[in-house]
């Protein structure tokens, strides 16, 4: 399935000079969605993962389904003050600022095999501070998946010595 079909591109959004991938006729579209997440599930069982983490918000909507596919657990990374026990957190630079990530403290178990679920890799660092949070937890990345790579960004760099699939680039 070529699924740029379903990416609709908004030029100059949020502002000028960018262009925006919007996956949301994707998502409403029920064969295409399916078949999406169907190939991250697969993707999944071939690195062997035990459960899969997802960043918010867009993590939630395509790990929650590879999980559910595969009989495994769902892991939510939120923002600061949104999970409701105790949680472990990183802190990470962004091009202007920093950003912070948590975890509940007891949401991977040491040892377990994680699989991180995003719909978007761009510069990388959502995802290495996930995986941050993935180690300070005690299990062990098998693998980062995502729905787009922007390539033209390099996030691969910061995922060197973990498989990574991607549905679809953009440059």
């Amino acid at each position: 399935m070529n699924y740029k079909d379903y990416i609709a591109t908004i030029p100059d959004f949020p502002q000028e000079g960018i262009i925006f991938r919007d996956i949301t006729p994707l998502m409403s579209d029920g064969t295409a969605f399916r078949s999406a997440c169907h190939e991250l599930a697969l993707f999944a069982k071939e690195v062997g993962a035990d459960v899969i983490v997802g960043p918010e918000s867009r993590g939630f909507i395509f790990g929650c389904p590879v999980a559910y596919e595969l009989g495994i657990g769902f892991v939510p990374i939120r923002k600061p003050n949104k999970l409701p026990r105790e949680t472990i957190s990183v802190k990470y630079d962004l091009e202007y600022g920093s950003n912070e990530l948590h975890m509940h403290s007891d949401g991977v178990r040491k040892g377990q095999n994680v699989l991180i679920v995003d719909d978007l890799l761009a510069t990388g660092g959502t995802v290495a501070a996930t995986i941050d949070l993935v180690k300070q937890a005690g299990g062990t990345v098998v693998g980062c998946a995502f729905l787009i790579e922007l390539t033209g960004l390099h996030g691969r760099d910061a995922l060197q010595g973990y498989p990574v699939l991607a549905l679809m680039s953009y440059e």
